[in-house]
């Protein structure tokens, strides 16, 4: 019995390090899939001692709750396609907010079955922290898993295209009623937390609510160009719920896991707002990508626009010593990656030096051409970042953009006058000859011309990437 009490520390400890390693290995694409493993065995070491402390739990609940979330989440890894896995990252933070609202109204209701609570800020009375500490944390739990939750939601709906076609959606007065909910979320929380105990529970109530609305208010105004930072920044607020409900109920596991993700979260949307060469403020404030056309009639405007097919490409291919691949989500939306590898491969095997250039914010999640390339088994050591490979363009003598529009926009290097103005780029424009693989002249999600399309260097390619891709590679076979 003493054996079983000790051991869940031993877990926490143990899952807790192996947390830490695997978020560790997922910095590196190498080593990224040993990661996850390790993560989902550091949860399955958490859920077990988690279930041990809780001796007194029916296991039946727990088990079957293991069973049917591996059920639901191999079928899910299994079916989903490459380009559907942005709304289930979605999908999953919300999953995540959720859980830990959940946990923490949970948790009131079952501190006050006990009898433990009681008026003012002596609500948990005998809890592991301060009262006052804890009614922050369980609002706090309550709060972002709430926003998280909506906001993600939200955020399916625009990468599914199923709200307003992913385009920002602007109310009147957004602004303000986004402060006015804001502060009656704080009002319903201060009155919880000096009420009565017999108004608690409605009071939690109307903060989940409240809560919920304005997680969907924050999103609706953010288009189609600012999902990477968005997706990014909501799996930071599930990292953080997650860490407040760990501190609510005393779960160590808990804790170093949320605060992690939060952490890491944070992290990589600074970094995906600094590719935009935007803040973090100005993304959540939105509207950004409101003239997205979305194939509408953007192919007005060009001039000198150079046509070419697959035959004529791969005459220019046979005279190339180095090409730089530059993915895009419509490479994605055509499930390409697996005839994009080929060429490259036939390429390599004519002596040609190949490399992929991936730009932070390409496709529509943070790391969303690097897991294609990867289902495509693309070696690792050809895959380079914006920052190591921009300096080798000027020395290329062909890049191949595929699908790709607004990070390999020029404008946004010799235009005050864009909207993307300043944003770091992949300078595609400045290989000896630039291959676009697109279906039309359409914008990208910032809605604006691309001075790439009609620059003398560039070709464009018109055709869906997959067919183009497939077409090239014979072309290139028969050279």
């Amino acid at each position: 019995m003493n054996f079983l009490a000790s051991l869940p520390p031993v877990l926490y400890l143990i899952s807790s390090v192996m947390f830490t390693l695997g978020i560790k290995r997922l910095s590196k694409v190498k080593t990224a899939r040993q990661g996850n493993t390790l993560a989902a065995l550091a949860m399955l070491l958490a859920v077990i001692g988690t279930a041990l402390e809780l001796g007194w739990v029916d296991p039946t609940f727990i088990l079957g709750g293991l069973v049917v979330g591996t059920a639901i989440g191999a079928w899910t890894a299994l079916t989903v396609k490459m380009t559907a896995m942005p709304e289930m990252v979605a999908l999953f933070n919300g999953s995540g907010g959720a859980a830990s609202a959940l946990v923490a109204l949970a948790s009131y209701a079952g501190l006050r079955e006990k009898g433990l609570i009681g008026t003012g800020v002596k609500v948990f009375e005998g809890g592991t922290l301060p009262a006052g500490v804890q009614v922050f944390v369980l609002l706090g739990s309550i709060v972002v898993g709430a926003v998280t939750l909506s906001g993600s939601l939200v955020a399916w709906g625009k990468l599914q295209g199923r709200l307003a076609k992913g385009k920002p959606i602007l109310l009147p007065a957004r602004h303000a009623l986004s402060v006015a909910l804001l502060m009656s979320i704080i009002g319903v929380g201060v009155w919880f937390g000096v009420g009565t105990a017999e108004f608690g529970t409605s009071a939690l109530w109307i903060v989940t609510g409240l809560s919920l609305l304005l997680g969907g208010l924050l999103v609706l105004p953010i288009g189609g160009a600012d999902m990477p930072v968005v997706v990014s920044l909501l799996n930071s607020y599930s990292g953080i719920a997650a860490a407040a409900a760990g501190f609510l109920v005393g779960n160590p596991v808990l804790v170093v896991a949320g605060t992690m993700v939060g952490a890491a979260g944070l992290i990589l949307t600074r970094i995906m707002s600094d590719a935009m060469n935007r803040s973090l403020a100005n993304v959540l404030v939105g509207g950004f990508g409101q003239t997205d056309a979305a194939g509408g009639a953007a192919d007005e405007g060009y001039e000198g626009v150079t046509q070419a097919g697959p035959e004529e490409a791969a005459m220019i291919l046979e005279g190339a010593q180095s090409v730089i691949i530059v993915p895009g989500y419509g490479l994605a939306v055509a499930q390409a990656q697996h005839v994009c590898k080929e060429l490259g491969e036939l390429l390599i095997k004519r002596g040609v030096q190949v490399s992929y250039a991936i730009h932070p914010v390409a496709g529509r999640m943070p790391g969303h051409m690097n897991v294609l390339l990867a289902e495509a088994d693309v070696p690792y050591d050809l895959l380079y970042d914006m920052d190591a490979i921009a300096g080798s363009f000027k020395q290329t003598d062909v890049c191949i953009v595929v699908g790709a529009n607004d990070v390999v926009n020029p404008a946004a290097a010799n235009d005050p006058s864009s909207p993307i103005f300043g944003m770091p780029i992949l300078p595609a424009h400045e290989a000896q000859t630039v291959m676009v693989i697109k279906r039309s002249l359409s914008p990208g999600y910032a809605g604006i011309k691309n001075s790439l399309f009609e620059a003398d260097n560039t070709l464009m390619l018109f055709a869906d990437a997959k067919k183009m891709l497939t077409d090239l590679v014979a072309e290139v076979k028969e050279l």
